[in-house]
């Protein structure tokens, strides 16, 4: 049973999480109308015409297929946490969550906070969702770092023509990633571990869900990458595995810039790692990759928030109306076969 003691604060969280989050989607708004104000129709008009129906159709493939892939991110933190929610709601929170954390950057922020908007109204307490946020950044630097260790290991050769890097040192940086990598799956096999902070505690994943983790994480990135890597221009030799590893380390300097979707850092990385492809037509390719990748999905995403809010604030305002079926004179539903919230032992925080 809930102490009373914690109620206070309980709401206290309620309402500043529902506060930032209808802040988050202001900001949304304003971001999304300053990208679309800077864009140039005639130049989407030409990597259009640049581009081919098919090469279109696969970006638009793999970019759907890479945020079907981060649903499991969700799935793999609800399981690890031993919360039991629908996957209908895991992939709503995910995608959403992604698509604007991916657009805004700060995506334990923003992220975190639209995770809080979609899973708090199903009794999902903040402490589980902030450890929910962290074991999907977990998942998604094991994939990213793996992906990028074997690329520098198994394709120095052809990455040192790109990075300018001797191979030695490109093959030791892989190295160096892989045994990181390797020794945090030790460490966590060897027995339960926890992070603690501030009387916060989280179980981190085991050997089996941490790979599991690892194994989303680069199916992930390597979806990601192939949308950008389908709609470049043919005919420049540049092979996938050559790609993928300028693609992370361009994901990782927008990372660590903090720029909305890492945009200008993102693009000037991927134009100074493919000098062999005419920056012009590069360009094409990098504007359609934000647009089916980033753009779209953050229109998608903040549709689906409004239209969820609605449906919300609608059946609000027909309860405080007394239009209900109950205060209408209907029939009221079973008790029995009334449809329940989640148990308590599942989802309080």
């Amino acid at each position: 049973m809930e102490h009373a003691s914690s109620a206070p604060q309980r709401r206290r969280l309620k309402i500043i999480g529902t506060v930032a989050s209808f802040a988050l989607f202001a900001i949304s708004v304003i971001v999304l109308a300053y990208i679309v104000k800077e864009l140039d129709a005639a130049e989407i008009r030409k990597a259009f015409a640049a581009a081919s129906g098919r090469q279109v159709l696969l970006a638009v493939f793999f970019a759907a297929m890479s945020y079907l892939i981060l649903t499991g991110y969700d799935a793999i933190g609800f399981r690890q946490l031993k919360v039991k929610v629908p996957y209908r709601i895991t992939a709503l929170g995910s995608f959403t969550s992604y698509a604007v954390s991916f657009t805004l950057g700060f995506p334990l922020l923003t992220g975190g906070t639209v995770r809080y908007w979609i899973y708090s109204a199903i009794g999902v307490g903040a402490r589980h969702i902030a450890s929910l946020t962290l074991i999907a950044g977990v998942t998604f630097w094991l994939g990213m770092g793996a992906v990028l260790g074997l690329c520098l290991l198994l394709m120095a050769a052809e990455i040192a023509e790109l990075s300018r890097l001797p191979i030695v040192i490109n093959r030791l940086i892989g190295i160096g990633l892989l045994a990181a990598i390797a020794s945090y799956l030790v460490w966590v096999s060897r027995r339960p571990r926890a992070l603690n902070f501030q009387g916060w505690s989280m179980n981190l994943p085991n050997l089996k869900v941490s790979l599991t983790q690892l194994t989303l994480g680069a199916l992930d990135v390597c979806a990601a990458g192939a949308c950008l890597y389908v709609l470049l221009p043919q005919g420049y030799g540049i092979s996938y595995g050559t790609f993928i590893a300028a693609y992370v380390f361009a994901c990782i300097l927008g990372i660590a810039s903090h720029a909305p979707g890492g945009i200008g850092v993102f693009e000037a990385t991927i134009l100074l790692a493919l000098p062999g492809i005419p920056s012009e037509q590069l360009l094409g390719s990098l504007l359609l990759f934000r647009l089916w990748y980033y753009i779209v999905p953050f229109i998608l995403a903040l549709l689906l928030l409004a239209g969820r809010e609605i449906m919300i604030r609608s059946h609000w305002l027909k309860t405080d109306l007394g239009l209900e079926a109950g205060r209408a004179g209907r029939e009221r539903p079973d008790s029995r076969t009334a449809a329940r919230p989640l148990e308590r032992d599942n989802v309080d925080g």
